[in-house]
């Protein structure tokens, strides 16, 4: 990799914002860390939207969109920062839907059950159920992965699909990292279990953003003018780039400890460094979202 092919560090999103008609932004991590909002990171997409520009929030949350928008409001996230709401729980919902007729088993949290809202599924215990969804950890702040190894084994023995609701390693909650189902997913795929993966970095939920600001839009909105802004190089950036659409990365998110700015240094080359390191690389860098 040269130099000149490297990401640009930028100082907002002002500098980029004239090249796309559409914002498909990462959620937490960026909008807000599980505790507040980032005020700087609203007005700066709010500003987008005001000069003609489109935002859809793209977010690995295991719950429909409807209820991360209450989320949002909740964390003061203002509505003038979007248009719509598209998550990983919105497809997790309509695998569920495709699935009626089967017997499903569920690992996660209560907070996540509005994914089943007004269906009529039926629950069962691994060893009565068709498939399993899993939407995170009982106990985030406790769990690890070994905690769950053996109902993994037991839906292996069974050869059952997991519907990972959100394919996130890890989260930030305030000054907490946290396991999600992504780390569920990925221990079961290794195993060599059956894994469909709901949300980034997976194609699916980017043609459904894309289908939602078409409507938005009346029209297609070209790749070409579509950027991806996130802080996670596993599912935002390596979603942004498969799709074939530009990204920001926003460096201090989920990275922010091993590119050392947890004590507030400044993006620097060092960041870049730390790209080249990487096995995708977004097209622009900055320090938090902002205008």
């Amino acid at each position: 990799m040269t130099a000149s092919s490297r990401p640009a560090l930028v100082e907002g999103l002002k500098p980029l914002a004239e090249n796309y008609d559409l914002i498909l932004c990462d959620v937490w991590g960026v909008l807000h860390n599980g505790v507040k909002a980032y005020e700087a990171a609203g007005e700066a997409l709010t500003r987008f939207r005001e000069k003609g520009g489109r935002v859809v929030l793209v977010s690995n949350a295991p719950r429909p969109g409807a209820s991360v928008g209450t989320q949002l409001d909740g964390f003061k996230v203002p509505r003038t920062a979007y248009d719509a709401i598209v998550t990983s729980g919105d497809l997790t919902r309509l695998a569920i839907e495709e699935r009626l007729d089967k017997v499903v088993n569920h690992i996660g949290p209560p907070r996540d059950m509005p994914i089943y809202n007004g269906l009529d599924v039926r629950f069962g215990s691994i060893a009565e159920a068709d498939y399993v969804v899993c939407s995170g950890f009982d106990d985030d702040e406790n769990e690890t992965v070994e905690n769950y190894r053996e109902r993994l084994e037991a839906m292996l023995r069974r050869d059952l699909l997991m519907v990972c609701a959100n394919p996130d390693l890890i989260v930030e909650r305030g000054h907490m990292i946290l396991p999600c189902a992504g780390a569920l997913g990925l221990a079961y795929e290794e195993m060599g279990g059956r894994v469909f993966y709901a949300g980034k970095p997976h194609a699916p939920v980017y043609d459904k953003a894309l289908t939602v600001a078409a409507k938005l839009t009346g029209r297609a909105v070209p790749k070409e003018r579509v950027l991806a802004v996130g802080d996670a190089i596993r599912t935002d950036i390596a979603g942004a780039v498969g799709f074939g659409i530009d990204a920001l990365m926003i460096a201090r998110g989920i990275h922010a400890e091993e590119l050392g700015l947890h004590k507030g240094d400044l993006v620097s080359d060092h960041v870049q460094d730390w790209v080249d390191r990487q096995p995708v690389m977004p097209t622009a860098i900055t320090d938090v979202l902002s205008w």
